[in-house]
């Protein structure tokens, strides 16, 4: 079947010499992995393998057999060209790592609309902006939303956050947040991408990082510990 969306590349893959495996995240199919021939092999090889830089947002045409088996491209465009995310250092280990988050959560082919547009209006965001400390944080407890685990704000005034059931509790057991780090998630909860980005110092942002990774960990099987989280660390410490 011959179609036509938009999709974020979530990772490429080199396969043998010249060739690569990329796998994106579509507006009409949900998951998808495509085969690129001779990525490294021709004249315009450095243009085609930009296409393919975590969380590029293309125009794609795509021959999709939907049989489990890999994909091919018939053509590609960009569908929307930013400016800093992958030359502002800061950003583009952002969106590795945030990419590498989102290569071990979404796994299954199947269409999330909503997921889409919300991404592709936060990278947009993210591209326009400089003041951007705590858009990984708020970005990855928002997908949250869209996977099926989002906490539960029913009894947010409780001093607990119960991280495999996902909801505030009177109780302190073994996988509740303490009350200081409950307190720094409510105040994450509440933010949003245009709010202040000094709301947490360092410290709290690897806190909170760490509560998201653990709380991905405890609702996602087979979640694996992102690769690119020390850099990350790294860069903003």
């Amino acid at each position: 079947m011959l179609v036509k969306t938009k999709a974020i590349v979530i990772s490429s893959l080199k396969f043998q010499e010249k060739s690569l495996i990329v796998k994106c995240f579509t507006l009409s199919s949900g998951l998808k992995s495509y085969f690129v021939r001779d990525a490294f092999s021709s004249r315009k090889a450095s243009q085609k393998i930009a296409y393919f830089q975590p969380f590029s947002i293309l125009e794609i045409e795509a021959v999709h057999k939907n049989k489990g088996t890999l994909e091919n491209f018939k053509e590609i465009k960009t569908a929307v060209p930013f400016q800093s995310i992958h030359t502002d250092i800061v950003k583009s280990t952002m969106v590795m790592f945030l990419s590498e988050m989102l290569h071990h959560s979404i796994q299954e082919e199947e269409k999330n609309e909503q997921l889409f547009l919300f991404l592709e209006t936060a990278l947009t965001w993210l591209d326009h902006h400089d003041e951007i400390s705590n858009f990984h944080l708020i970005l990855l407890l928002e997908i949250t939303k869209y996977l099926g685990f989002y906490p539960d704000l029913s009894d947010i005034d409780l001093p607990f956050f119960e991280m495999n059931e996902g909801g505030f509790t009177v109780f302190h057991n073994s996988s509740a947040l303490s009350e200081h780090e409950t307190n720094l998630l409510k105040k994450l909860i509440d933010l949003k991408f245009d709010n202040s980005q000094k709301v947490f110092n360092v410290i709290e942002r690897q806190i909170l990082l760490k509560i998201l990774i653990d709380f991905y960990s405890a609702h996602l099987e087979g979640f694996k510990r992102p690769k690119s989280l020390d850099i990350l660390k790294e860069i903003f410490s």
